[in-house]
């Protein structure tokens, strides 16, 4: 056991129950000790990001050696009573939760159940016997960021705030937004604009848009690809708000006559959080849209994604192969990068060398090396790709082959011992293929080079809170769309019938359906003698149990995870 971990039990606990279980090497122990961490948290954080190792893993170690349960709470419902006992500001910071109480004891969940400090402060708070349980940080955040009173603050602060349209501020960074709501000398629009991020976080948005009009400004957050209206901010703060969101974002504040891109990064439920940025002047002042980039919606690998089992067999075989291209295609929004994002997770080994093209960077991942387009520099796709091929890359990613001198770079990498991953601009797997034949690209290249190819979708998925079997199905519905009804004989379907738990939609969270197609030496001697994109789907369906996105949105419906309609929304004009 390494001297820096001998000084402290708990972390040669941890260590020792890690290897103990296959999930961490003696030479990894090494490693881990030549990063310079020695407190549980920082060790922690490097087990997950430099060894891949799951937190679910880390914290039920910790359990063992405390002899405590682990809890799940990814649908555990809070107790208002329970969470009135502990102020929020203490639950955010010590990563702690109450479960459950009884006259003389608590159930509380901690991210680490052996943090004797904090039950001995909860126990002092409340005079109540501590009953610890572990929890994933993870999903204790997630709580109390939903749970806490700070979910009432968006109304009250734009209802108190002072009107004043000329306020100044010079403070340009947020080190924890959560915490600066708690507070209530901070300026108002400081405050309004903390509220508008953290309302973001709590409902689980992707995007925040806050758009003035003539009389008013609109502030409406996407929520699994809807967009959602919320409190209006008050008209005659407009210009401050933009100003706020600016100065944070390092952005020229006094230009208001073009767009502008920026970024910044926030602390918030225990968490770091990026905010991409991107002002549009309107006639009636600058609309900004903040787009959120939580790492923590990031999966490890492909397992986690939650694929269908076709479709994960299909992609970790085609990521296992050596060279080779392979085509994520998709409309924006539909789940292209988390996708590949979840490759390269799976592929991040120490002994692979992984570089990036990206217009923008929107996670940072790391072990990899990624690269940020800028075309007024000069820094385009292709003079990108250029440059990353001289550096001795196994693996590369390409955010966007929009042009044929980046599809040209990419398919010679991929017939020279490198696999290639690249996003295209069509709507179908079998239209990736021939799109780039259409780019100018030789049949016989296409034919060598094109590993796989894949269309996606984001689909709503029902709201495990109201979910109910459904009691027939809409046949006019069916007849209107051409939906083969024998499909769903004697198969229990669901929907959701609304609730406060997915604001009465009957739908909470997105799961993907895919298409995928796999080159065989049989559509590959098809694309080598110029067949279209229909013909290599038919060819396909006769190979290999080819699924379009209809058809595996359907066996979405079948396992009951959404409904037909919301796979019309998304799939209906394919194929």
């Amino acid at each position: 056991m390494s001297q820096a971990f001998a000084t402290s039990r708990v972390l040669e606990e941890l260590i020792m129950g890690l290897i103990n279980r296959g999930l961490i090497t003696e030479q990894q122990v090494i490693e881990l000790d030549s990063l310079g961490v020695n407190t549980q948290e920082e060790i922690e954080q490097a087990l997950r990001e430099h060894f891949q190792i799951k937190e679910s893993d880390i914290i039920s170690t910790l359990a063992d050696y405390a002899k405590v349960p682990v809890l799940r709470l990814n649908k555990f419902k809070p107790d208002p009573e329970c969470i009135s006992l502990l102020p929020s500001k203490f639950i955010r910071e010590n990563k702690v939760f109450p479960i459950s109480k009884t006259t003389s004891t608590l159930t509380l969940a901690l991210s680490d159940p052996l943090n004797i400090m904090v039950i001995q402060k909860v126990y002092d708070r409340t005079n109540l016997q501590v009953l610890p349980v572990a929890a994933l940080e993870s999903e204790i955040a997630k709580l109390a960021s939903s749970s806490t009173d700070d979910s009432r603050t968006l109304d009250e602060v734009i209802q108190n705030s002072d009107n004043d349209e000329n306020i100044e501020f010079t403070d340009n960074s947020i080190a924890d937004i959560a915490e600066d709501t708690d507070g209530s000398d901070a300026v108002p629009v400081i405050r309004i604009v903390n509220m508008i991020l953290m309302e973001a976080l709590r409902r689980g948005a992707s995007d925040i848009h806050v758009e003035p009009f003539d009389k008013d400004v609109r502030l409406r957050y996407r929520v699994d690809g809807a967009l959602i209206e919320s409190t209006k901010p008050p008209k005659n703060l407009q210009l401050a708000i933009a100003s706020r969101v600016k100065v944070m974002s390092q952005l020229d504040i006094a230009e208001r006559r073009i767009p502008q891109d920026g970024k910044f990064r926030i602390k918030a439920a225990g968490k770091e959080i990026d905010f991409r940025v991107s002002t549009l002047p309107t006639v009636h002042g600058e609309k900004l849209c903040l787009r959120i980039l939580d790492k923590g919606n990031l999966r490890a690998g492909l397992d986690d994604l939650g694929l269908d089992p076709d479709s994960l067999i299909k992609l970790k075989l085609a990521v296992k192969n050596p060279h080779g291209l392979i085509l994520v295609t998709g409309p924006t929004g539909s789940g292209k990068t988390t996708t590949l994002y979840s490759c390269l997770q799976e592929l991040n080994k120490p002994d692979v060398n992984i570089v990036t093209v990206e217009n923008p960077v929107e996670y940072q991942l790391d072990g990899i090396n990624q690269v940020e387009i800028n075309e007024k520099a000069g820094m385009t796709f292709s003079a990108a790709l250029r440059s990353i091929l001289r550096q001795d890359p196994d693996i590369v990613l390409v955010g966007e082959t929009r042009d044929n001198e980046t599809a040209e770079i990419a398919v010679k990498a991929a017939l020279t011992g490198h696999l290639v991953m690249t996003t295209l601009h069509t709507n179908s797997a079998p239209g990736a293929i021939t799109r780039l034949g259409d780019m100018g690209i030789a049949p016989f290249l296409l034919s060598s080079s094109v590993v796989l190819a894949q269309a996606q979708r984001l689909v709503k998925t029902i709201c495990p809170s109201c979910k109910e079997p459904l009691k027939e199905l809409d046949k006019e519905f069916c007849e209107l769309n051409k939906i083969p009804m024998e499909l769903f004989d004697g198969k229990e379907l669901f929907h959701g019938k609304g609730c406060p738990n997915c604001n009465g939609s009957g739908y909470k969270g997105r799961a993907s359906i895919m298409e995928i197609i796999v080159m065989t030496p049989k559509l590959k001697e098809m694309v080598l003698n110029g067949a279209n994109g229909d013909e290599i789907s038919a060819a396909a369906i006769e190979d290999q149990d080819f699924k379009d996105l209809k058809m595996a949105g359907y066996h979405r419906v079948i396992e009951g995870s959404t409904t037909l309609q919301e796979v019309m929304r998304v799939a209906a004009g394919e194929h």
